[in-house]
């Protein structure tokens, strides 16, 4: 990684804090002060905006002013975090968010992942689709959309190559909400009905067995940096920790540091993770977080991989940054671009 200091000097993670009193304390102790003090340490500003933070003066055709809570930022010192967020209480931003990504884009600002980036990732099987060559197998997914017509059952036609048990989880949500254990095509038929009540699209995929084992893969400039694993608490079918999973970090398996470069070679960003889960035989391509959360090592109260991997993390921003000013990145992916 290159130690040439580029003139990036503020980061902003756009976010539609929504967040209850309480969550907020816990992301701002486990999370957000420490990014905010890695960055520091590096030079630079993170800092949490609404959407609603930017305001973007076009009155003058090619030469956008861009402003965040007042202050005039420029593409030369700032770069934009614009992951996209999809729980259920963040449903009313969705739109503002993906448009302030691309007017963002258009702005001339660098994006570590740019709004397709953010739509693969965010889409369960968008994301089975866009990298279904896969070394590692992804787990078979069947998308199911829900509405005022779910009582019909028309999407059963999918369900033919399902097997069951089966997971049925909504496509774009995160930290394991909503994840359930269907066992047959009646308890699906519930879950899509309550599904209905928030509009929310689901992804079925097979359950691939009690005790299977979540690894997440951390990939800065295009390595696999580190790793960690996450073990699902006795009878439940998920391993997050918002669902009593335990989480350590390890090893990266030899296997999943092989897959590593085809990942980096369709995803020619600087931070992303990848998600794999372990049946106990073999390895499975489960998803991909472009924003993935960066957990804390709490068995270390100064938590030294989770300092290590978001340093690593924003000094690879840092550099890519300095790359996009020179021209030597365009933030092409998956067709997306500039």
């Amino acid at each position: 990684m290159s130690e040439q200091r580029a003139p990036l000097r503020r980061m902003c993670w756009i976010f539609p804090d929504r967040e209850s009193s309480r969550s907020g304390a816990m992301w701002r102790h486990y999370f957000w002060d420490m990014y905010a003090e890695i960055a520091a340490e590096l030079g630079m500003a993170w800092t949490i905006h609404a959407p609603e933070a930017v305001t973007v003066d076009g009155t003058e055709p090619g030469r956008p002013r861009v402003y965040v809570d007042g202050e005039r930022v420029a593409p030369e010192d700032t770069l934009f975090i614009t992951a996209l967020y999809s729980l259920p209480y963040q449903s009313m931003d969705v739109f503002n968010q993906l448009t302030l990504c691309t007017v963002l884009e258009q702005a001339g600002f660098y994006l570590p992942f740019p709004a397709q980036v953010s739509l693969l990732g965010n889409d369960k099987l968008a994301t089975v689709l866009f990298l279904a060559d896969s070394p590692v197998p992804p787990v078979p997914s069947v998308r199911i959309g829900s509405g005022r017509d779910v009582s019909k059952h028309q999407y059963e036609a999918a369900l033919d190559g399902l097997t069951f048990p089966a997971i049925v989880k909504p496509s774009g949500w995160c930290g394991g909400g909503g994840i359930c254990l269907a066992r047959s095509r009646e308890d699906v038929r519930g879950l899509a009905s309550l599904a209905q009540g928030g509009d929310t699209v689901l992804v079925a995929q097979p359950y691939l067995g009690d005790g299977t084992v979540d690894y997440r893969v951390y990939v800065v400039d295009g390595r696999p940096y580190a790793a960690l694993r996450r073990t699902p608490e006795a009878g439940s079918p998920v391993a997050n920790a918002s669902r009593g999973g335990s989480m350590e970090f390890c090893e990266i398996p030899p296997e999943l540091v092989d897959a590593t470069a085809y990942f980096a070679k369709k995803l020619p960003i600087p931070f992303f993770c990848v998600d794999f889960l372990h049946d106990g035989e073999r390895f499975w391509f489960s998803e991909l977080e472009p924003d993935g959360v960066i957990a804390p090592d709490l068995d270390d109260p100064e938590r030294p991989v989770q300092r290590d991997v978001t340093r690593a993390r924003f000094a690879a921003y840092r550099d890519a940054h300095a790359a996009f000013l020179a021209g030597a990145v365009d933030g092409a992916v998956g067709g997306a671009g500039r």
